[in-house]
């Protein structure tokens, strides 16, 4: 190898490596090159127009793969953690509940423990690629000699600009992020923002979409909800303000009541909605000729609405049977 390259490479001279590499210590490369060789003229080629290059090149491929495998790690593990969070197993207190709260299936609360740790994944993700890959840029810049200082100094002009042009969506980001963190509501429950009160559909980390009553999909802004009534968390309660004549005896009225409420808490489909005894406040107001009395009925969440409405009907049929007139209270 050595007679070849000497013939190559005529007017080369043998040396030591350091003299052939023009450098008191030489690369690794270089001086593997002049070991293979032993040509000083060769080495001295090598050492001038090749070996930065490619020791730059290696660096560059080096931390590109390093930095694409660490990218690959990181998201392999967000995934699974939050593929776990996703679809873990649930403790039979938490299976219990959620057939209570959701009719009988758990079927919109692993929806909703799903879509959470899919909007986190998503964000860890892209927080991770951006910090991974960012790292590595600038170590590959810094790699080939550019001054790094300018190009910081731009960019955080640059982002401070775009953040004050894009604040209303940044600022719809973090709530997002927030309220998915806190669990303030998810899909199925019913909320009230002020501005729409439905169910939610889907929410996301820019925006929350809801259907109301009447079957409007409403999409508000995270940003935009500066506060938010759930009725599907924990627990819920029916309050009925019932009017009778003022005439009626009040007793009998509220032994009515209570019997009515009883006896739907003891009927098979509402055992499991209704949470505690039902109970008669007793009279709420006077309205004109109209005595107005209380009854509330702890739920489950996001079931008043549904027990509300069947107590009226209990209640009506008991008044009947009883002889009870229902008033129609003045405005007082």
């Amino acid at each position: 190898m050595s007679l070849v390259l000497g013939l190559l490479v005529p007017w080369a001279e043998k040396g030591t490596p350091e003299a052939a590499c023009n450098d008191q210590k030489p690369t690794t490369a270089c001086r593997l090159v002049w070991n293979v060789s032993h040509n000083t003229g060769f080495t001295k080629f090598y050492a001038t127009w090749l070996d930065r290059p490619l020791a730059t090149v290696t660096w560059i491929i080096v931390t590109f793969a390093v930095a694409l495998i660490v990218k690959n790690i990181a998201h392999r593990m967000i995934t699974k953690v939050t593929v776990r969070m996703a679809e873990g197993t649930m403790s039979e207190r938490v299976k219990e509940r959620s057939r209570t709260v959701f009719d009988g299936s758990p079927a919109l609360l692993n929806q909703r423990r799903a879509q959470r740790a899919k909007t986190l994944g998503s964000v860890l993700r892209s927080i991770s690629s951006i910090l991974i890959m960012g790292t590595a840029a600038f170590s590959i810049l810094g790699s080939l000699g550019l001054n790094l200082a300018p190009i910081l100094a731009s960019a955080s002009v640059i982002g401070v600009a775009v953040g004050f042009g894009a604040q209303n969506i940044v600022k719809d980001f973090l709530a997002g992020l927030f309220m998915l963190l806190e669990d303030q509501y998810g899909v199925g429950d019913v909320i009230d923002v002020g501005s729409a009160k439905g169910t939610v559909e889907a929410v996301t980390l820019r925006v929350t979409r809801m259907r109301d009553v009447d079957g409007i999909v409403w999409y508000v802004p995270n940003g935009e909800i500066k506060k938010v009534g759930n009725e599907s968390q924990n627990w819920g309660r029916a309050v009925l303000d019932i009017p009778v004549d003022i005439s009626e005896d009040t007793e009998k009225v509220k032994e009515i009541l209570q019997t009515a409420a009883d006896e739907m808490a003891a009927d098979s489909p509402w055992e499991g909605v209704i949470l505690e005894a039902p109970s008669v406040w007793g009279v709420q107001a006077l309205a004109g000729d109209a005595l107005v009395i209380r009854v509330v009925i702890k739920t489950a969440p996001g079931r008043q609405g549904d027990v509300a409405r069947e107590l009226r009907e209990r209640v009506k049929r008991a008044f009947d049977e009883a002889g009870v007139s229902v008033a129609t209270p003045n405005a007082t």
